[in-house]
Parts: structure tokens; C-alpha cells; sequence
């Protein structure tokens, strides 16, 4: 079920109520989806309203609040974009009851048709389960026969097995067991935050993984070389973050939160390098829990990096 963002969750400080120089995010939106093909300057903002896949998965409830936490945060930051750059809030599609599959089919419609339109869907999470319907939209608009890369920034591989029922570990498997054309690339894999058989199973299916201990022992140049010619083997990528990939100092307010997860400046230059880049359609944040978080840090956080990947996703695009 899609609902239509109620507009008080975007407000916040005005400096000025005509010179955009001085505008912040609340000013900008546009609380509609795009009806047309827009210039390809715009992103549109898609609420996944759910935690049925956490639930699933055993993990700490509170996620499926995620959204409409994030839009109060964007709303207060400034808007240092183009004029001809435009952001759309599409309103949050809300998993009922248990009806996963059915929320992640219509988050998938609603990824297909922003990106028909000509813009780029910027997901707000909901549980990981999120990047499954993201995927469905993304793979519905280039075709079957595309290759896609899905680079997830997470501690966890998420590559389960889903013979009893999907859940937000089991997305990645779901991609790679039914098409021969995806690619999977991870950045931040805990080492002791997956069993043995997951390794073993990243190996069997060819992903690609960086380790947090490779990623905080300084091989920068290196990490961002291998993302380099991961993207060139690609013909559309898509970006993920699971909010649990950084560190809980940072991000107490998730559902599996580690202490040895990543410093927030490492992920931020990750989705700027990967969202900036030309082949880069779209991005979604999950597992931001307002729930258990503290004094809303990581709600805060959550919204610095989307805009991040916002400014990086329309960045790619003026240039």
C-alpha cells in the first residue's frame, strides 16, 4: 500500500523564502511523484515502510519507522544543488501484516517507474528486505539480459537460504539463484558476523567481498580500484547500505549494531565513488531504527549519508 508522505515531516529552519541560495531540503521537495518524464536532474525519494523481514530474519524491531525518521532529518539540511535539479517524495509503499512479498513487488513498481520517468530513486528503509524490491524494479526496467551490479556497504553477506521463507538475510541469494546476469560485490563483511557456510556460499556464487579488517588497515587506493573494475565489468549498478556496517559508537539505532563496524567518513566516500559514477542507477538505505537509537545519532547519520547519495547520484548526472 503506498502512502502519500504527510508534509510535516518535511520542515524545518527557513533563512529564506526566496533566494535558493539560502534553501534547505524542505523547501525543494516535491511531495508527489513524477506524473512525466522529468529531466534527468531529479531524484525521487521512495518511502519501504517494513520490518517483516527482520522479523523473519530474528532480528530487533523498529526499522519499518525508518522512513518518515530520515525525511525529518533531510528536510533540515541545505538544498546546494543546481536549480534544474528536482527532488520528488513518491511516498512509502507499507508492508501489511505479512505480506513481504507483495510490498517488495510494488517497491519494485514503484523503483521501475521513477526510473522510466527519467529519475533517480533514492529508497529510505525500511529492513534490509528493502534491497530485494529494489533490485525487482531496477531489473525490470533494463531488461533481463543487462548485466546489473548490486554493491551492498554491509557487515553481513545476507546470502541465507530462503527454502522456508524470504527474510532481510536472504536477499542476495534470491538475485543470485535466479539471475545469471547479476554480480555482487560487498564492502565491510565482519568476519565473525557470518557463519562459515556463508563464506562458503559467497565462494560458490562468485561474490566479491571486502572484509572491515581490509577496509580500516589503510588499502584505500586498492579497495577503490577493485570498485573500479567491478563497476566496468557492469552495465547498470545499483547501491545498497545497511545501516549495521558502521560502527555502533556511530549507529546504535539498527538492528544488528557491531562495535568493530565502519567509520561513517569510509562509507561516505564509498557512496560518493559509487553513486557519482555514470552507470549508477539508483540507492537504498535500510535498517535505520529510531527504535533503539540514541539521542537520534543514527538517524542523523542515515540522512547525511542519503543526501550524500543524492548529491552524488545528481552530481553523476550534471557532469
Amino acid at each position: 500500500m503506498l502512502i502519500q508522505t504527510n508534509e510535516k515531516f518535511w520542515s524545518g529552519r527557513t533563512d529564506s523564502e526566496t533566494n535558493r541560495a539560502a534553501f534547505r531540503m524542505h523547501q525543494v521537495i516535491q511531495l508527489s511523484a513524477p506524473q512525466e518524464r522529468v529531466n534527468n536532474k531529479t531524484c525521487t525519494l521512495i518511502g519501504f515502510s517494513s520490518e517483516e523481514g527482520v522479523r523473519r530474519n530474528n532480528g530487533r524491531l523498529g526499522a519499518a519507522e525508518g522512513p518518515n525518521a530520515l525525511r525529518s532529518e533531510l528536510a533540515k539540511l541545505p538544498w546546494r544543488m543546481p536549480a534544474e535539479c528536482q527532488l520528488m517524495d513518491v511516498g512509502t509503499i507499507v508492508c501489511e501484516g505479512n505480506q513481504l512479498e507483495q510490498a517488495q513487488a510494488e517497491l519494485g513498481a514503484a523503483v521501475r517507474d521513477s526510473l522510466e520517468k527519467n529519475a533517480c530513486p533514492v529508497i529510505l528503509g525500511g529492513g534490509h528486505e528493502t534491497a530485494y524490491g529494489h533490485y525487482l524494479g531496477v531489473r525490470e526496467f533494463i531488461g533481463p539480459d543487462a548485466k546489473l551490479g548490486v554493491v551492498n556497504i554491509d557487515a553481513h553477506f545476507d546470502l541465507r537460504s530462503y527454502d522456508e521463507q524470504p527474510s532481510s538475510g536472504t536477499m542476495f541469494k534470491q538475485m543470485l539463484d535466479t539471475d545469471e546476469n547479476v554480480e555482487y560485490l560487498v564492502l565491510g563483511i565482519q568476519e565473525f558476523g557470518n557463519t562459515d557456510i556463508l563464506f562458503d556460499e559467497a565462494d560458490a556464487q562468485g561474490v566479491s567481498y571486502v572484509t572491515e579488517q581490509e577496509i580500516t588497515s589503510g588499502i584505500m587506493d586498492e579497495i577503490l580500484q577493485k570498485i573500479s573494475f567491478f563497476i566496468e565489468k557492469q552495465d547498470y549498478v545499483l547501491l545498497t547500505l545497511c545501516s549495521d556496517v558502521l560502527n555502533s559508537a556511530y549507529a546504535p539505532g539498527v538492528s544488528a549494531p557491531s562495535p568493530f563496524g565502519l567509520d561513517p567518513l569510509i562509507v561516505r566516500t564509498f557512496i560518493q565513488t559509487i553513486a557519482s559514477h555514470k552507470k549508477t542507477l539508483s540507492f537504498d538505505i535500510s535498517e535505520i531504527n529510531p527504535a533503539l537509537d540514541h539521542q537520534n545519532q543514527t538517524v542523523k547519520l542515515g540522512a547525511y549519508l542519503t543526501n550524500e547519495a543524492i548529491v552524488a547520484l545528481l552530481r553523476g548526472r550534471i557532469t
